[in-house]
């Protein structure tokens, strides 16, 4: 089951094909952060990583 790498909620297989970076992180989901932003907030949580 994939779950997002930044606060642990359950994401569908779908989503993680969409919105896992290149190593299989997800850095955000519906659960942590805005609809509208998830792609803007995961690239910038992956940088700061």
């Amino acid at each position: 089951m994939a779950k997002c790498d930044h606060c642990n909620a359950h994401v569908s297989e779908r989503f993680a094909r969409v919105f896992a970076d290149e190593t299989g992180e997800i850095h955000a989901c519906p659960s942590c952060s805005a609809n509208a932003g998830i792609a803007e907030v995961s690239r910038e949580r992956a940088r700061n990583k």
